[in-house]
């Protein structure tokens, strides 16, 4: 699984923090530049509350385990606050044990729509 996981951010970034950056950037796990799309930080900064920024670290990371075929797991509560606030997750959806699950094509549906921000990391 390390090499499929090359790719993913090695340590993500606080929305308040990218916005700032002329070209908001990472550095994923392998050592290459991760380079935010310009665009998609600008309308999550645009879209969600100030008190937000601070607290959402980017890219949103989904986890794919085999054993669960159709669905990723989410264990980040801001990230799921902000999916609810772009009205990409349902506000019913909560937490459960530190854990949300969502459907594969939900999360896919979301990485089209934000790109940059969202990864998937296998486990």
């Amino acid at each position: 699984m390390g090499k499929v996981n090359d790719g993913v951010v090695a340590r993500r970034r606080r929305l308040s923090e990218l916005l700032t950056e002329a070209r908001p950037s990472s550095v994923t796990r392998d050592g290459s530049e991760f380079t935010f799309d310009r665009g998609v930080i600008k309308m999550l900064g645009e879209n969600l509350p100030r008190t937000i920024h601070p607290r959402l670290k980017l890219p949103v990371i989904f986890f794919f385990n085999s054993t669960v075929p159709d669905s990723c797991l989410l264990t980040d509560e801001v990230a799921l606050e902000a999916l609810q606030i772009l009205g990409e997750l349902s506000r019913f959806r909560e937490f459960s044990g530190g854990k949300l699950w969502v459907g594969r094509a939900i999360v896919y549906a979301i990485m089209r729509k934000y790109p940059t921000a969202v990864q998937i990391m296998m486990t």
